[in-house]
């Protein structure tokens, strides 16, 4: 069941990607609404998971906490290392390594929604239901973004293809992992919380900045918040 219900999640990633592709002719309101749908995800969906499940506290502070402002420091560092080394080249400050780097993180989230799926659908069918209808409607968004990001540091379109399709794949194999093992839920949050990080590093830092320089309007912000309120959204009807 588990992975029956995994294969809507490969849909909807494809349904997303799909979106990211046909409007490119609008690409600053594209990038506007990947970086609201990012932001959303991270404020509204990873870290309230990540805190209720990464465990004690390190020194005064909730360790899903420490590992998301390290994730966000990971990402800053290789951004930056990558792009020095780029441009010592002389090539552009936007090293594709950057893309398929942030879009691997992607592919791996992707993964841990599968095994999200699996692993409360070994708790019960309702547990289950209620997981997978919030990872099948938020993956719109991670094929959205996947594609997105890709495109974004100057990658190929076949490999923003490519990498979209890992994407998709990601929840299905997941699904089916937890055949075979269980995942321990202080694990699984401190994932959340440091992957929080990176994403959050590269809506701030990177699209949203992007989004704003050549088409710095209204429509553009208008379409950042309703990324947010979809997430928004999403979280409020998955309970």
């Amino acid at each position: 069941m588990a992975v029956f219900v995994a294969l809507g999640a490969f849909l909807m990633t494809l349904v997303g990607g799909w979106t990211a592709q046909r409007v490119t002719d609008r690409r600053h309101l594209v990038l506007g609404l990947a970086g609201g749908l990012m932001l959303g995800v991270v404020g509204l969906d990873l870290l309230p998971e990540a805190l209720e499940a990464a465990g004690d506290d390190v020194f005064g502070v909730p360790a899903a906490l420490l590992l998301f402002v390290g994730g966000f420091l990971v990402a800053h560092l290789v951004e930056r290392l990558l792009a020095v080394r780029r441009a010592a080249h002389g090539g552009d400050r936007r090293a594709p390594q950057v893309g398929l780097t942030a879009a691997g993180a992607m592919v791996g989230h992707s993964l841990m929604d599968g095994i999200a799926i699996g692993a409360a659908f070994q708790v019960g069918g309702g547990m289950g239901a209620a997981v997978a209808l919030a990872v099948i409607t938020h993956d719109f968004a991670d094929g959205f973004n996947t594609y997105t990001i890709t495109s974004l540091y100057g990658n190929e379109k076949r490999k923003a293809v490519a990498m979209l399709v890992a994407d998709a794949l990601a929840p299905m194999v997941g699904a089916a992992s937890t055949l075979l093992f269980t995942l321990p839920a202080e694990l699984l949050g401190s994932y959340l919380g440091f992957f929080g990080g990176v994403l959050l590093y590269l809506a701030a830092a990177e699209i949203l900045p992007e989004a704003h320089h050549d088409h710095p309007a209204l429509s553009t912000l208008l379409f950042t918040v309703a990324g947010v309120g979809f997430i928004w959204l999403v979280v409020g009807l998955a309970g």
